[in-house]
């Protein structure tokens, strides 16, 4: 398997709407961008309100381009927001260091991309996006 296929990426996210139904969450949007930060796929529940897909993308984007899952990010950004709020400006708004996404890896470590939600707590987005990971097969980061 050399990257995330878009097959791979919807089984995120229904892995991951399945586990939010199931905890009795909110309406979300989920997110899954490949290794380069593309959007991969995106869905967004039934009455989830608006910036769902904005903010579950900045979040994504953000871990996949650092290398990191967001509640590290969101610590990093805490230490040291300056050079967060360059990085924001720099990925013209598709950078959001919150948490709420984690990274999509394969089995060997490889990272094939990230997931990110948007809709709950950071901590309920990150919990989904773990989920819909395994769903699919693959290991969160």
């Amino acid at each position: 398997m050399g990257t995330l296929t878009l097959a791979q990426a919807n089984q995120i996210i229904a892995g991951a709407l399945a586990k939010s139904k199931e905890m009795g969450y909110k309406p979300m949007g989920v997110a899954v961008v490949d290794e380069a930060g593309n959007l991969k796929a995106f869905a967004r529940e039934d009455g989830a309100s608006m910036f769902r897909f904005e903010i579950a993308r900045g979040k994504a984007y953000a871990a996949v381009a650092m290398g990191a899952a967001s509640g590290v990010l969101a610590q990093r950004a805490r230490d040291n927001p300056t050079f967060f709020t360059s990085l924001a400006a720099a990925g013209d708004g598709k950078f959001i260091a919150q948490t709420g996404a984690v990274l999509v890896k394969h089995a060997d470590g490889r990272i094939l991309g990230a997931a990110g939600a948007s809709g709950g707590t950071g901590e309920e987005d990150e919990l989904i996006c773990k989920a819909g990971a395994a769903a699919a097969g693959l290991l969160a980061g």
